[in-house]
């Protein structure tokens, strides 16, 4: 192409600069490519992702999921941390993928804003890329779309898609759970993905000191806790009934999605220690605890229901998977409620 004609591109004069996409195209192909496996079939650049299944399964049911990562992405662009929000997508649909017993398979990207920073986006793929390998998926293809107008200044939306596949005869859909079932609830990091608008205001309207706002920030920022490679360790040895990933809504409306309508569960909340974030955003916003466990995880970002002769075993095991677990509730018939606190 002639410098003339670069000098003088129509298209950039509207905000939309082919180059620049190209560029960062370079920049990601090395970290894209460091999630593949043998099953990816291609390179990065072609018009579609290719992925064989492998012939391992006897009957296989793909399942797929899309997230995002809501206004987490505003907070990361004002204390330009970015780098941490790829795993969060990455986390965001995994997860959910892992709770019927699926193994993520493949990953798409959609990274869209008013005007492409080359840099900061290939910092956040990256960050995709490095999740994908965590989770034991493969990036596979991505959009990045430059939309002036659209958004405003330099903000950006990220979203996701994610494909796993699990044998028909070992989905995990909660039929086997009964009363006297344990929930045990596995660690989170902070917040994982959701309750952002809410932690935003809550941190703009503080009246804390520059250091603690700073500090704050940094424990929301956290990037979300990849579950796949845990729980699929966990479903090689043991039988797990049923499982729930704790995102928007809280323990108060994930758990029952994974609950059979005629049982309900008890919840004893002083089996965990609420974690620091959420403690100050409970004091400084003023928040109910019944609202805080219906907008945030509370320190619990994913339950398993199982039997209890073998609860104590899958906590060993969590354990020695470097996370920690506590005995949170139990499966009971249902009264009127589906969740109760104790």
């Amino acid at each position: 192409m002639t410098k003339e004609i670069i000098e003088n591109d129509p298209y950039k004069s509207a905000g939309v600069d082919i180059d620049a996409g190209n560029d960062l195209v370079d920049r990601i192909k090395r970290d894209v490519a460091s999630s593949h496996n043998e099953n990816v079939v291609g390179n990065i650049g072609g018009f579609a992702g290719m992925f064989k299944l492998s012939k391992d399964f006897d009957e296989p049911i793909l399942v797929a999921c899309t997230d995002g990562v809501g206004t987490k992405v505003a907070l990361a662009q004002e204390s330009s941390k970015v780098d941490g929000i790829g795993q969060d997508l990455v986390a965001m649909c995994v997860n959910d993928l892992i709770v019927c017993g699926a193994k993520p398979l493949f990953f798409l990207d959609y990274l869209a804003s008013s005007k492409l920073e080359v840099d900061e986006a290939s910092r956040i793929i990256k960050s995709i890329a490095n999740g994908c390998k965590n989770s034991g998926c493969a990036l596979i293809g991505g959009e990045t779309a430059e939309m002036p107008g659209h958004y405003v200044g330099k903000n950006f939306d990220l979203a996701g898609f994610s494909v796993g596949c699990v044998e028909k005869n070992k989905i995990i859909d909660g039929r086997d759970i009964k009363v006297n079932n344990i929930l045990i609830g596995i660690e989170s990091s902070g917040p994982h993905s959701n309750g952002f608008s809410l932690i935003r205001k809550i941190i703009n309207d503080s009246s804390a000191n520059e250091d603690e706002i700073k500090r704050i920030t940094q424990l929301a920022l956290k990037p979300t806790h990849l579950y796949p490679n845990l729980i699929m360790r966990l479903i090689e040895k043991f039988k797990i009934n049923g499982m729930a990933h704790i995102t928007g809504g809280g323990l108060t409306e994930n758990i029952p999605r994974s609950i059979p309508k005629n049982l309900a569960v008890e919840i004893f909340l002083d089996s965990w220690e609420l974690p620091e974030i959420f403690e100050w955003l409970k004091k400084n916003g003023n928040i109910a605890d019944e609202d805080m466990l219906r907008i945030f995880n509370c320190g619990i970002g994913m339950v398993l229901v199982v039997d209890e002769d073998i609860a104590e075993n899958i906590k060993t095991e969590i354990k020695d998977n470097g996370f920690e677990s506590f005995n949170i509730g139990r499966v009971v018939k249902k009264d009127c409620n589906s969740v109760t606190y104790k």
